[in-house]
């Protein structure tokens, strides 16, 4: 299983930096894009592909997929902003899916807590 957590780590990491970055406003379109491609092969190559996953991990994993759409989608909106406001709200919703994933990691690496409710 610690195969599994470096994968997720290496991609929470990435999806940290994208982060930092988005929140900085270093990133130009194309840049976005290419990183973003990136994170999508990352999951698609390293990811997706983990053997032995419990219910749960699977579950996270078909909500990162999904995420991963909807960021696509926000990248190309932003791509296509004419205005700087515009473009600043598409990041700003970017930032939230970056959030929204980090944290999907950061439950699939965190032990499950077994009793609680």
């Amino acid at each position: 299983m610690s195969l599994n957590l470096d994968k997720y780590q290496e991609f929470a990491t990435l999806l940290e930096q994208l982060r930092s970055d988005v929140t900085k406003s270093q990133l130009d379109a194309p840049i976005l894009r290419q990183r973003l491609d990136a994170l999508q092969q990352l999951f698609v190559q390293q990811i997706v592909p983990l053997a032995d996953v419990e219910y749960r991990e699977q579950s996270y994993q078909t909500e990162m997929s999904k995420q991963l759409r909807l960021l696509e989608i926000d990248v190309m909106f932003f791509q296509g902003a004419k205005q700087s406001s515009t473009a600043q709200a598409r990041l700003a919703t970017i930032e939230e899916r970056l959030i929204t994933l980090i944290r999907y990691c950061h439950a699939i690496l965190q032990p499950e807590e077994k009793g609680e409710k």
